[in-house]
C-alpha cells in the first residue's frame, strides 16, 4: 500500500492519496485547496483514481471537490452519499475495494454529524476526529459526547495502525493508535465528565503544558 500525504494549503490542511501498488488503483481523501497537485501526482506515477472521499462537509475539506470533479469526472463522496460506480452507500461499516485493498468507513460523529474515518490496511485517515495529541473541536456537550464515543470506537483498532489526520495541528504529521492511547490527554481521561472538562479548559491546559 502506498500512502502519500499532501499539504494542500488552508489551515494546515492535509490531503491524501492511497494506492494499491499492484493494480495502481487509488483513492483520494480530502482533496482540499489544491486538487490539481494530487491529480498530477497520480498521473505522473500511473495511478488510476477510483474514489474521492471527504471526511466531513466543512468547506476547508470540500472546497476542492468541484475542481476535482472537473479534472477527473469523479464525484467526491461524503457520509450518506451513494457511490454511482458501485452502488455502495457511504455509511458505517461500508467497504470499498481498491485493488487488493479494502477501505472501511467508520462513522465518527462529534466534530460534525457527518464525520467519517477511513480504515485502509494499517492506516486510519481521521479527518478532524483525531489529531496527534489532540482531538477535533466541538461546540456543544452533545457533540462532545458523540466525539467521546467515536474516539473510543477508533481506539479499538490495532495499536500499530498509523493515524493520518486532516490537519497538521498536532505534535507530528502522523501518529499511531498506540501512541495516541498512551499520550493523548483527551484519551487519558477516565470518563466523559473528565473529557468534557478538559475540552472546556483546553486553552488553560495548553498554556500550562506548553502545547501550541
Amino acid at each position: 500500500m502506498i500512502v502519500e500525504q499532501f499539504r494542500t494549503g488552508g489551515d494546515r490542511n492535509f490531503g491524501y492519496l492511497v494506492a494499491d501498488e499492484v493494480s495502481k488503483d487509488a483513492m483520494v481523501i480530502d482533496a482540499s485547496y489544491n486538487p490539481g497537485m494530487i491529480v498530477r501526482y497520480a498521473a505522473e506515477r500511473g495511478f488510476v483514481i477510483r474514489f474521492v472521499f471527504s471526511t466531513h462537509g466543512h468547506d476547508d475539506h470540500t472546497n476542492g471537490n468541484d475542481a476535482f470533479r472537473r479534472l477527473t469526472g469523479i464525484i467526491p463522496l461524503l457520509y450518506g452519499d451513494t457511490c454511482s460506480l458501485t452502488g455502495i452507500k457511504v455509511e458505517d461499516g461500508a467497504h470499498f475495494s481498491l485493488g487488493s485493498l479494502e477501505a472501511r468507513i467508520l462513522h465518527t460523529p462529534g466534530h460534525t454529524k457527518d464525520s467519517i474515518c477511513l480504515h485502509i490496511g494499517d492506516a486510519l485517515f481521521t479527518g478532524d476526529t483525531l489529531f496527534t495529541g489532540k482531538v477535533g473541536g466541538t461546540r456543544t456537550e452533545e457533540q462532545a459526547l458523540d466525539e467521546y464515543h467515536s474516539l473510543q470506537k477508533i481506539m479499538r483498532l490495532p495499536g500499530d495502525t498509523t493515524v493520518y489526520p486532516g490537519h497538521d495541528y498536532g505534535l507530528s504529521p502522523r501518529s499511531s493508535i498506540s501512541t495516541e492511547r498512551a499520550s493523548n490527554p483527551f484519551l487519558l481521561q477516565c470518563d466523559f465528565k473528565a473529557f468534557l472538562a478538559l475540552k472546556e479548559n483546553w486553552a488553560a491546559y495548553k498554556k500550562i503544558h506548553g502545547i501550541a
